[in-house]
């Protein structure tokens, strides 16, 4: 975890998608550090809060490659989430669900218990549903292809509509 006393600044961009403008917040490495949508500043702004402290957000674009990903991404080249390069802070375990959502493959989906037991923790699927909701980079680590047991869509940080349209733009029937 990162000193949380000292103020991290971070550059925040914008992309508009087909579902709405995305905030793009990347570090001086050019890694992306947290991606919501327009309408949820202020939950992205809390999730950063939880993770890093005090966080002071500057103007400036992101990488031309990682904007050149997402946009592909967005225009059907699925495959382009990979080379995104990202970077978290979080618990343990919250690392451990984040890093494993990019395994799921595009075009499929996985419920919160399934992910719990593949992360050894079959138990664990409220523990897995809330690291979920705290998923500070919404579609890269992509927490939207995670549904209820019983196959209905639960829960998305940027609303169900969204959640629904990047299911179907993936190929999943909801």
């Amino acid at each position: 975890m990162p000193d949380r006393k000292a103020t991290q600044t971070f550059k925040l961009d914008r992309l508009a998608t087909p579902i709405g403008v995305a905030l793009l917040v990347t570090d001086d490495d050019g890694a992306l550090r947290a991606l919501d949508w327009g309408d949820y500043e202020q939950r992205m702004l809390e999730l950063l809060r939880l993770q890093y402290g005090t966080v002071t957000l500057r103007d400036g674009r992101a990488p031309r490659d990682l904007l050149r990903a997402l946009s592909g991404y967005f225009k059907g080249d699925l495959d382009r989430l990979a080379d995104i390069k990202w970077r978290v802070a979080g618990t343990s375990f919250q690392q451990r669900v984040w890093h494993a959502l990019p395994k799921i493959p595009p075009g499929t989906t996985m419920s919160y218990g399934a992910l719990a037991a593949k992360l050894k923790a079959p138990n664990a699927m409220r523990a897995v549903g809330h690291a979920n909701g705290s998923n500070p980079i919404s579609v890269v680590l992509p927490c939207h292809r995670l549904i209820g047991a019983n196959g209905s869509l639960v829960k998305y940080g940027g609303g169900l509509e969204r959640k629904r349209w990047l299911l179907r733009h993936e190929g999943v029937g909801v």
